[in-house]
């Protein structure tokens, strides 16, 4: 723990944690070494059967104890995580997931940003993978980027807001009074940021600060997190996104707009997927004596998506992921059609992903 900074608020950095025993010791020795006198370090160990808990506290944290296996899930955990604090509510409550690095002056850089700007704040989320990662693990990583930087950034810049991202959010305490967190959303970031926005406080980019993640070892474990994370998508994206496109444009609310704009984007593969289905729809027209439109539609639609993609790689991604990836893209949408069907029926739980040398 560093010196007191009298010029920094104090924070708390809570941790939901589900079965953690394997890396969350590495965590909270990221956490703990950019605390300063008066922060807090919080563990909320939830439904857990193995030795998360006691972990925690050998790393020095709080730690909370949760069992109740009828209210699962992220949202519940953060919610008593957040009940536990109250009795010394800090300035800003720092959420980091329990499979997270927490970059060197993240930290600091998040609190004091959300001191000045008076709105919650994301730190840039990364994902690693191994450095002789198959292509497919590769395009993962793409779209992770595209998703949670180009596109973070480019909304920020356009409207002045973006998406929560799960973990690295620091959020004002008076800001949590006002929004609910103990629901069994699977994707409790988006609904949390779209919540927060409603009630004026809407979350924006943090320069410089960043959690680090790993995707699964196994393609199962790949496959799981990923279902997980657009089945949630799906689902906020049709609950809310009209309701936040139209209250913010009865409020004439630009940031609003723009944030439900972007949610009702779906996921990239399902994009894709759809755009090529209405061209080939709009090819059978014409080829059956139709209107050419549908099918001009959706090659102008597909071309701006191919060369937004582009743009996105060679400006974020360039470095990252090389252009032989791409070829398997036809492949990996043509793969996903099923699932997406799929998602529509199925529900997912907040289940830890494999990882790398669990």
């Amino acid at each position: 723990m560093r010196g007191a900074d009298s010029a920094r608020p104090r924070c708390a950095v809570l941790v939901p944690a589900h079965d953690e025993s394997h890396g969350i010791a590495a965590t909270l020795a990221s956490i703990r070494l950019q605390l300063v006198h008066g922060d807090r370090m919080l563990v909320v160990a939830d439904n857990c059967t193995d030795a998360t808990a006691a972990i925690a506290r050998a790393s020095g944290a709080e730690v909370v104890e949760r069992t109740d296996a009828s209210r699962r899930g992220k949202g519940h955990a953060m919610a008593a995580g957040v009940r536990a604090l109250a009795g010394d509510p800090p300035d800003v409550v720092v959420f980091v997931d329990a499979d997270c690095d927490l970059a060197p002056g993240s930290l600091d850089r998040l609190v004091r940003h959300v001191a000045a700007t008076r709105q919650p704040a994301q730190a840039g989320y990364r994902m690693e993978v191994p450095a002789q990662a198959v292509h497919g693990v590769r395009l993962l990583q793409f779209a992770w980027i595209l998703r949670n930087h180009t596109r973070a950034h480019g909304l920020h810049r356009l409207v002045g807001g973006c998406q929560l991202q799960g973990s690295g959010m620091a959020i004002p305490w008076q800001a949590l009074q006002h929004v609910r967190l103990d629901t069994d959303d699977l994707t409790e970031d988006l609904r949390l940021g779209l919540e927060l926005a409603l009630a004026g406080w809407t979350p924006e980019p943090c320069p410089g600060a960043v959690v680090v993640s790993r995707f699964p070892a196994t393609a199962r474990g790949r496959s799981s997190q990923r279902r997980r994370w657009e089945q949630g998508h799906l689902a906020t994206l049709v609950r809310r996104g009209p309701v936040l496109l139209v209250r913010g444009l009865l409020r004439a609310d630009v940031k609003l707009v723009g944030m439900g704009l972007d949610l009702m984007v779906p996921p990239l593969a399902l994009l894709a997927a759809v755009l090529v289905a209405h061209g080939l729809l709009g090819a059978f027209l014409v080829a059956d004596g139709g209107s050419g439109l549908a099918l001009a539609v959706a090659i102008v639609a597909f071309s701006l998506l191919a060369t937004a993609v582009a743009l996105a790689w060679l400006r974020d991604a360039r470095g990252t992921v090389s252009a032989a990836t791409f070829l398997l893209v036809p492949a990996h949408v043509l793969r996903r059609v099923p699932s997406h069907v799929e998602l529509l029926f199925l529900r997912a739980g907040w289940n830890r992903a494999e990882r790398p040398g669990s």
